[in-house]
């Protein structure tokens, strides 16, 4: 349905993106930011789905500027190697890229931006800190207590699994008491990774809970 294409971010430095248009007029954007293992068929697929429901779908490839075109699946020695990404993110670079995401869209109406693992922790500061979204929402984003003390300019979403053995209950707690602003929802017994149907930790029941309420999170505030 999509397709590859390249955006250039405010410092110049061009990184790919899998973009994927609906068949009719769009509803809006969504910036879909990875997980740990790059823009791969999980993260492709989610632009897909979205694109289905009436948005344009762009998922910029934020680890373009370390490892090009970076792919990875989800056997433990695979997320063993993609778990290098982010011994020491570099947050700003990904901000810049994200922006330059939102800008390739923003043309077509109103952006949201969504993001899983890793990806949700940029979707929250991207909701902090950058310019041109109308909503935003993270799933098992684990440095989201990091950056609690920052305040979204939009709507935001936040979706946690209780059995996440890397997101204590606790930072999930600390960032309720920071953020009461902010919509978070924690789902029994679910682990991280609990919306990708690609990895082990899938959880049907909660992901089929919260992928409605994404979506009529979107259709409320991208309007």
């Amino acid at each position: 349905m999509g397709q590859d294409i390249k955006l250039t971010a405010s410092d110049n430095f061009q990184l790919g993106a899998y973009r994927a248009d609906p068949s009719g007029a769009p509803n809006g954007a969504v910036v879909v930011i990875q997980e740990i293992f790059g823009v791969n068929h999980h993260i492709r697929s989610v632009c897909d789905r979205l694109a289905g429901e009436g948005y344009v779908a762009i998922a910029p490839s934020i680890f373009d500027r370390t490892t090009p075109g970076f792919q990875s699946g989800y056997t433990p020695d695979e997320v063993a190697a993609a778990r290098k990404f982010v011994a020491n993110p570099d947050w700003e670079a990904m901000l810049r890229d994200t922006q330059a995401a939102i800008d390739a869209v923003k043309s077509v109406g109103p952006v949201g931006i969504i993001g899983f693992c890793l990806g949700g922790s940029v979707a929250f500061v991207a909701a902090t800190r950058l310019n041109g979204l109308t909503a935003a929402i993270g799933y098992y984003g684990g440095a989201v207590v990091r950056f609690a003390d920052e305040k979204p300019k939009v709507p935001t979403q936040l979706h946690f699994g209780e059995k996440d053995a890397g997101i204590p209950l606790t930072d999930v707690e600390t960032v309720k008491a920071k953020r009461p602003d902010v919509e978070i929802f924690i789902y029994s017994g679910a682990q991280h990774g609990f919306h990708c149907d690609e990895r082990p930790s899938y959880d049907k029941a909660s992901s089929e809970i919260a992928w409605p309420r994404s979506l009529a999170f979107f259709a409320k505030h991208l309007k």
